[in-house]
């Protein structure tokens, strides 16, 4: 995947971290709970009672909300330049990362180092380490 740094735009990159804030703030004033996706998904298997309905719509507008927005604002789709067998692969080493990891990137990443967690913070630093040399193997080793 290519970031087309031509059209970037600073300002929709800046609303779109406030509203991850404001989200992630909502969400632990109204119910108490941290805005990490892989936590909320991992917590639907096996489902608790009363627990389901908050983690399904928040998952729900996980998708929902790009899907309307490419109706206000125009957005060109993503372009990958890898095979789904790496996309899918990908995604499964990032799942078994996180749940190695006690959390994702939105968890540690955003909720936990607001938190002051040295948790959060170690976590994140190890996520950029590994996204770093990943990176770097793939682009600079493997080609």
């Amino acid at each position: 995947m290519q970031i087309d740094w031509f059209h970037f735009d600073l300002l929709s990159a800046l609303v779109g971290g406030i509203l991850i804030g404001f989200a992630a703030t909502g969400l632990m004033l109204v119910n108490g709970r941290i805005l990490g996706a892989s936590g909320i998904l991992g917590g639907l298997l096996p489902a608790q009672t009363g627990d389901t309905g908050w983690r399904l719509s928040l998952l729900a507008g996980l998708i929902v909300a790009p899907l309307a927005s490419r109706l206000i604002v125009h957005v060109q789709s993503p372009v990958f330049d890898v095979s789904v067998v790496t996309l899918v692969v990908g995604g499964l080493l990032v799942g078994f990362g996180s749940r190695l990891g006690s959390g994702c990137t939105s968890g540690h990443g955003v909720c936990g180092l607001a938190r002051l967690s040295l948790r959060s913070a170690a976590a994140t630093g190890v996520f950029m380490v590994a996204g770093f040399v990943t990176v770097f193997v793939v682009r600079h080793v493997l080609q």
